[in-house]
């Protein structure tokens, strides 16, 4: 019999492919634990994209761990000592932020009001946000890294090995840049400013720096104790080598860097790690979502309107390929990881390795108790003007009469997701139409056929007679005939199995909802 070991390690699942690459590895350096990083820049608020990148390195490490016995650590890593280049357009006060442009983001003041800095928000915001769903890291500030002299050592190699690493960077810069560029960027001790201004001297020996601030006056300063921070290509590959990083995945925006990441990584005395570069979350209108527009969804949003785990599994989706997220997906999102759950019940050992529920859960996969799909909800809630979830399970449990609140947590969860979401995105963009005359004759028959139906709520048998009367009435293709059902009774242009939906919604209620659809028209 096969083991879930065994599978995985054979599994072409994506989390299972990189840590199978991730174990050869480790296996050649003999390290003793392995080191996952996502790093975070906390310039506006934590976004979708952000969570996903925590969520996939999450995938990798449970896959890593079902293949190894070698201990994991997964840390966050917040960017908070870079300065505010611009103010987000998504949050308050804007004045008083431009006001401390260039300021580190832990020194500029919080706009909300809640916390020591703009910077500490926005890191208390991810924590919270990673928190929801359960992720097991240490959270690192490049406040606390810089300024308690955990970087210190790279810092002063940095400074020995200044012309090697300057060489690495100078070749990807334009002439213009390249004149000017330094790879540290020192904190002004008295305006506290992060400063973009070159280098006079970098004493390798003494490790300081010498420079002249933007009024002329010289400083030299240690580049260690939180004086200097390094420039942000600089700054990943020598995080790598301070931390000794494994793994760390990110966008396809950093992709064209990787090649310095890791030579910076490789002077500075480490070992580059492996890298995971993943597509970009677009919005409806294929724009790259950005934390500073706040274009997209929000992890908030999301969960105004479904699960967290039906997040996580759009998360699991095809990390390669572009994906659109808008609240259009969420509840194509919600159905198919149901669809999944209830697969995973009695698959083998090699499909569920390859089951992205997998992924989500490790090997405490719930089972799933929804007894009507979300898409079949909204359709629901639709024609029957839910205003709250009770109505709906007045519905549901004609259709399931064992189903309840109590015994259904998913189903009553998913209940209350549908109201919100047709009250807030369906309802105000529903456009009936009136049916021509073939599709109006279609629809009297089939109030004919349920007015004389005598098999209760079977869903199937249903599905078969009204797919019987597309026949007769001569729709090519048949998908026209359910598009007219569609568009005429609910106002949408796709719907459920509508034998499905006749059996939920109820036979006299849908010979009501035709009649009354047609008598309009």
């Amino acid at each position: 019999m096969t083991t879930f070991r065994d599978a995985a390690m054979n599994s072409k699942a994506w989390p299972f492919e990189e840590a199978r690459r991730l174990l050869k590895r480790v296996e050649a350096s003999g390290k003793d634990h392995v080191l996952f990083e996502t790093g975070y820049g906390p310039s506006g608020l934590p976004h979708i994209g952000t969570f996903g990148e925590v969520l996939r390195t999450t995938m990798i490490r449970r896959a890593f761990e079902v293949i190894s016995d070698i201990p994991t650590k997964l840390i966050c890593f917040s960017d908070d000592l870079d300065g505010m280049r611009k103010v987000p357009g998504n949050v308050p006060q804007q004045e008083m932020l431009a006001e401390h442009m260039h300021k580190p983001l832990t020194s500029v003041p919080d706009p909300f009001g809640t916390h020591e800095s703009f910077g500490d928000h926005n890191n208390a915001m991810l924590r919270r946000f990673l928190d929801t769903f359960g992720f097991e890291y240490e959270f690192y500030s490049a406040k606390e890294f810089y300024r308690t002299g955990q970087f210190d050592e790279v810092l002063k190699r940095a400074a020995e090995r200044y012309d090697d690493v300057m060489k690495v960077m100078l070749k990807s810069l334009r002439e213009e840049r390249a004149a000017t560029y330094s790879i540290f960027l020192p904190i002004h001790p008295e305006t506290d400013r992060v400063l973009y201004v070159p280098m006079k001297k970098v004493d390798g020996v003494n490790h300081t720096v010498t420079f002249d601030d933007e009024d002329g006056k010289e400083w030299t300063l240690p580049v260690t104790g939180g004086n200097v921070k390094l420039q942000w290509k600089p700054d990943f590959g020598a995080r790598w080598a301070a931390l000794d990083v494994d793994f760390e995945m990110y966008g396809k925006e950093h992709a064209t860097n990787t090649a310095i990441y890791d030579r910076i990584c490789e002077i500075l005395g480490g070992k580059k790690p492996e890298h995971f570069s993943y597509e970009l979350f677009l919005d409806e209108n294929g724009q790259k979502i950005s934390k500073s527009s706040g274009n997209g969804i929000s992890i908030d949003e999301w969960l105004t309107y479904a699960s967290t785990e039906s997040l996580s599994y759009f998360m699991y989706l095809k990390p390669k390929t572009a994906k659109r997220m808008h609240f259009d997906v969420i509840p194509k999102a919600v159905d198919e990881y149901h669809q999944q759950l209830r697969a995973y019940a009695d698959q083998d050992a090699a499909a569920r390795a390859n089951n992205p529920v997998f992924h989500i859960h490790g090997h405490n996969v719930p089972a799933s108790d929804m007894v009507v799909p979300f898409a079949m909800l909204l359709n629901l809630a639709s024609v029957s003007g839910a205003e709250d979830k009770d109505t709906l399970w007045g519905f549901i449990q004609r259709y399931a009469p064992d189903a309840s609140a109590e015994n259904n947590s998913q189903m009553d969860q998913a209940a209350g997701f549908a109201v919100r979401y047709y009250n807030d995105f369906v309802k105000p963009t529903k456009v009936y139409r009136a049916p021509d005359e073939k599709e109006r004759a279609a629809m009297e028959d089939l109030v004919k056929m349920l007015k004389g139906w005598t098999g209760g709520l079977d869903a199937e048998a249903l599905q078969t007679e009204v797919f019987a009367i597309g026949k007769a009435h001569d729709f090519d293709p048949l998908r026209s005939w359910f598009t007219a059902l569609y568009e005429v009774l609910l106002g949408a242009s796709q719907g459920p199995r509508f034998g499905g939906f006749i059996a939920l919604y109820g036979v006299e209620e849908t010979i009501a909802l035709i009649e009354g659809r047609l008598a309009e028209a």
